[in-house]
């Protein structure tokens, strides 16, 4: 009767075809490290890969899914069959021109880590997902790594980085009739700035005194608060500026400027989780095939050509 109430339970909460694609993601996991399956690692990725209000049931009843999972293990799980090599899954946050699934090729970043890996025995399977959620699948193992990543302390605890296959220049747009002059981070205290949640760009605005940070989840809504006064300046990648600005407010990038603050450049990565059994020789292989990339001018051309499409149109210094 247990048994009937439990599969009975299945199908009202989306679980039926989402619960044999657990098993299957624990199971590579459990055979990539060379070790038997845990619980312990079947409730995280549940939650990740149902929907929110499904994630709720699952904290509500653990006990219970767990119990219906067993079942369906003992179900589906015959004798031991080895896996085929798997792709590397990577995911990577939509953040034009970078990554985004409306570009061409998908995008500079994903069209350069592609055609690196075409030189190793390393096929990537990458997908495009919001920021938080490729960082959080990196982290508990859904996914293998994360496609274009910007390096931090914090992040390296879990993911194994790359060389860096891209650099970046960041830059702060202030309205250009906005007759204050910013030369130097110290000159942003007491002022409102624009960043993305969650971003890494290896400056610790938060430390200035006074600094009110006014965070959005894309670009376009910080530039948006800029034209609209909410906000002082806007910190971002020069390239995605560009191509923000390019695309939705093409009739307004003569009221932008750029400010005389200096950045430190930002790069990025190809990064793996620690958890992966061969991290090592997949950074390694990427890395090999970055530097031959780079020596051959393949690198080079690729990157001209994504930076002349909005180059002409982006936001000048006073």
């Amino acid at each position: 009767m247990v048994v009937v109430r439990l599969m009975a339970m299945l199908p009202q909460t989306g679980l039926t075809g989402r619960a044999f694609a657990v098993i299957a993601h624990v199971r590579r996991k459990a055979q990539r490290h060379g070790k038997p399956a845990r619980w312990s690692w079947y409730f995280p990725v549940m939650r990740f890969m149902l929907p929110a209000h499904n994630s709720l049931i699952i904290d509500q009843g653990a006990t219970m899914f767990r119990s219906a999972l067993i079942l369906m293990v003992s179900m589906t799980l015959g004798s031991a069959v080895a896996l085929a090599q798997q792709p590397l899954r990577l995911m990577a946050n939509t953040s034009p021109p970078y990554a985004d699934a409306k570009l061409p090729e998908r995008g500079l970043a994903l069209e350069l880590v592609e055609h690196v890996f075409v030189a190793t025995d390393v096929k990537p399977e990458i997908v495009i997902e919001s920021w938080s959620r490729a960082l959080e699948g990196a982290r508990i193992g859904v996914y293998d790594g994360l496609a274009a990543a910007w390096y931090s302390d914090e992040r390296a605890q879990d993911l194994l980085f790359s060389e860096p296959y891209l650099s970046s220049r960041l830059i702060m747009l202030q309205r250009r009739d906005d007759p204050r002059r910013f030369n130097s981070l110290d000159d942003l205290a007491g002022q409102r700035l624009g960043v993305r949640a969650e971003y890494a760009y290896g400056v610790e605005f938060a430390s200035i005194e006074g600094i009110r940070l006014v965070e959005e989840n894309h670009l376009i809504q910080n530039l948006l608060n800029l034209l609209n006064g909410r906000v002082d300046l806007v910190v971002g990648d020069e390239r995605t500026i560009n191509q923000q600005l390019h695309e939705y407010l093409r009739d307004k990038i003569s009221l932008f400027t750029v400010s005389e603050v200096t950045l430190p450049p930002v790069a990025r990565h190809v990064a793996v989780s620690r958890s992966l059994a061969n991290h090592q020789q997949v950074i390694g292989a990427f890395n090999k095939a970055l530097a031959a990339a780079r020596a051959d001018g393949s690198h080079k051309a690729i990157v001209d050509k994504w930076d002349q499409r909005y180059k002409a149109e982006g936001a000048r210094k006073p």
